[in-house]
């Protein structure tokens, strides 16, 4: 098949935070399954002045490659729902890969999910709520671990450091590192907002491999630590299938993917994180053996290629494919008509930028106005927001 991947190549756009999961994975994985893929930036906002033209340069991308799957990753509304329906209308699937559906489902994925010809979730206890609101395009899918990097654990007495962790610095995770250096466990933290900062994936499943322990929570962005919130997120796969022992923290659904005990280890809170690291660390015989059933784990069952296989398997029978025609040009140029930002749209951007910097300074402050603007959105045009004329897009394009 012929795949345009559309996704961002760093995460959230952003080259300082290094590449984005889902472009260092996803690619190599369908590539050594033997499609053609190709790639379009959607996330970064350099190459484009407005969403317009980011919409134009993909439809004009499908015209050109005629791609079989244009398999998105989108954050929100930076494709618009008329573009995605052009682009099933001239013959080719389209597929998303939602993130975060704990707590993004009512605010994106419920609002937009019928459009796709197979929209993709990692949370299995949301697919009843896809049903009962008339998706039927949903697929249950998970994250992975890329089979090229796949290593072989090292024993205990053969590694750099004692505790790891790799992720951003948000929510309650300063305290949790907290915690265990205050129980003089020594942990090494790699990612934004850490004095480390980001790392490259090669180096990140080095580190892995070199740990005693693997740390992970399952908090989402938005810093909620409660259990049904809590996310089963790529580390969980990647720990384990570069070679790490897993020390997570408990999540729904856990269980449908490792034997929990025997493959990774759990824990809930801060008292048991530090009994679980203490308990690892003072067994190395344990410790070395969990390790290699989680990495046996991985290696057998969740590698990026067996999912995406299972994926477009799944796609074909699902959705006939359609009969080829030119890009809709007319409908999409109509929909853009409402993409305009005038003078009374640009005087209300003003005066929210204003009011909000008021509150949280001139740097945070658009930035703020964009997120009050998309939660008033969401909640009161519903879908509207991710199409041509809403509001979020229109007003914001460079804080989106």
């Amino acid at each position: 098949m012929k795949i345009l991947c559309v996704m961002g190549e760093h995460a959230y756009g952003d080259p300082a935070r290094g590449e984005g999961p889902e472009y260092a994975n996803f690619l190599p994985a369908l590539r050594r399954l033997g499609h053609q893929v190709s790639f379009f930036e959607s996330l970064s906002r350099t190459p484009y002045d407005d969403f317009y033209r980011l919409n134009h340069a993909l439809l004009k991308r499908v015209e050109e490659t005629s791609p079989d799957v244009v398999f998105c990753v989108l954050m929100h509304y930076e494709v618009w729902i008329e573009t995605i329906q052009v682009i099933r209308n001239s013959g080719s699937w389209v597929v998303n890969w939602s993130t975060d559906d704990s707590w993004k489902y009512p605010m994106f994925s419920k609002l937009i999910g019928s459009e796709f010809d197979l929209f993709v979730t990692t949370y299995p206890q949301t697919v009843e709520r896809y049903h009962q609101d008339g998706i039927n395009s949903v697929y249950l899918s998970q994250w992975a671990a890329n089979a090229d990097a796949l290593m072989s654990p090292l024993p205990a007495s053969a590694c750099r450091y004692s505790v790891s962790f790799v992720g951003a610095a948000y929510g309650n995770r300063r305290a949790m590192i907290a915690r265990l250096r205050h129980e003089g466990i020594e942990v090494a933290c790699f990612g934004h907002g850490w004095p480390e900062g980001p790392v490259e994936t090669k180096r990140m499943g080095e580190i892995f491999r070199e740990s005693r322990v693997s740390l992970n929570f399952s908090d989402g962005a938005h810093g909620r630590s409660d259990f049904a919130t809590r996310q089963i997120k790529a580390r969980i796969f990647e720990a384990p299938g570069y070679g790490g022992c897993l020390l997570t923290e408990k999540a729904p659904n856990l269980d449908r993917y490792f034997n929990i005990g025997e493959e990774v280890l759990t824990f809930d809170g801060a008292d048991e994180m530090v009994k679980q690291v203490k308990s690892l660390l003072s067994r190395p015989e344990q410790r070395d053996e969990m390790a290699r059933r989680g990495f046996e784990r991985v290696r057998r069952d969740h590698t990026y290629e067996r999912r995406f296989d299972e994926l477009l398997r799944e796609l074909t029978p699902r959705v006939p494919h359609q009969v080829r025609i030119p890009i809709q040009w007319d409908a999409f140029q109509a929909a853009a008509q409402e993409h305009r930002l005038g003078p009374s749209l640009q005087i209300v951007r003003s005066l929210l930028v204003f009011m909000a910097s008021l509150v949280w300074g001139r740097s945070r402050g658009p930035r703020a106005a964009r997120r009050l603007t998309f939660e008033l959105s969401w909640r009161l045009r519903g879908a509207w927001t991710y199409t041509a004329a809403g509001w979020p897009g229109r007003m914001f394009y460079r804080e989106s």
